[in-house]
């Protein structure tokens, strides 16, 4: 199937480096994932907490594979995947997905990065990648909602340096930060569950803290050009084939666990960077 986005959103997001887009997955599909998330063995067993400079943990599950189940399912959905490919420019594999759970009260930030701050370190020579974010709860900004740096993407990759205080992160220098916020709007991806934002890989993003009585839980889906597959076979973001199937395939498997081909991670990626001049 084509690309579920209007020209007006492929022209937004190639301008912007993000677009928002409402409903993507209707109640029924979202409960689904919700209920994935929360209930598969797989999942839970590979939850990992990512701390940021204070010390406060956002909860996360990675995994490599699009497999059979529900969230398997979703990213491998032509609508999913089919518009990936042409906000990307060409066929696209699943270079990995995951759930965030920021949890009510303590769920901890994400500092400004790019995704391709990390990616560029597993070898991904262009960025021709973008992710989908999903959001399983309602995410607002009271609740830590992602915030975007709108048309950051043409920026090019800035350097990443270490975070004082934390071990799981790396930050966009912060100096070129100072002024890039000055000049450039930021957008809050407040969003109902079952809408979705799409943004680029060099797009700069963060999160607050989550101090709210509610919790914010999302999935995401990230995607790598086909042509642009890494030159580092150290990890398992390397191109596999990825079969896409009917919208109606998630509704069709209703609650289904992972099956084992997932490749669940054990640690986050964290790139070696240098410390800033």
């Amino acid at each position: 199937m084509p690309s579920i986005l209007s020209q007006e959103q492929v022209v937004q997001f190639h301008q912007d480096g993000l677009v928002i887009v409402r409903g993507l997955f209707d109640p029924e599909e979202t409960a689904l994932l919700r209920r994935a998330m929360e209930e598969d063995p797989q999942v839970r067993d590979h939850i990992l907490d990512r701390l940021d400079a204070n010390g406060a943990a956002t909860r996360i599950s990675l995994w490599n594979r699009a497999g059979d189940s529900v969230y398997g399912l979703a990213a491998r959905c032509e609508r999913v995947v089919d518009t990936m490919a042409a906000l990307l420019g060409g066929p696209v594999y699943h270079f990995q997905s995951k759930l965030t759970a920021k949890e009510p009260l303590v769920g901890g930030a994400w500092e400004w990065h790019q995704d391709y701050g990390y990616w560029y370190h597993n070898g991904c020579l262009f960025p021709h990648l973008a992710s989908i974010m999903l959001a399983l709860d309602r995410t607002t900004r009271d609740n830590g909602c992602l915030q975007l740096v709108r048309g950051s993407n043409r920026l090019g990759r800035i350097d990443h340096v270490p975070i004082e205080g934390s071990k799981d992160q790396v930050v966009a220098d912060p100096a070129r930060m100072a002024h890039l916020t000055k000049s450039l709007d930021i957008v809050y991806a407040e969003l109902e569950p079952g809408d979705a934002v799409i943004f680029h890989c060099n797009t700069l993003h963060q999160s607050a803290q989550n101090r709210s009585p509610n919790r914010r839980w999302t999935f995401l889906a990230c995607y790598n050009r086909v042509d642009n597959d890494t030159v580092i076979r150290d990890h398992g973001r390397y191109y596999v084939p990825l079969e896409t199937v009917p919208d109606g395939a998630i509704k069709a498997a209703g609650l289904k666990f992972a099956s084992g081909a997932e490749d669940f991670t054990s640690k986050p990626f964290v790139p070696k960077v240098r410390e800033s001049a």
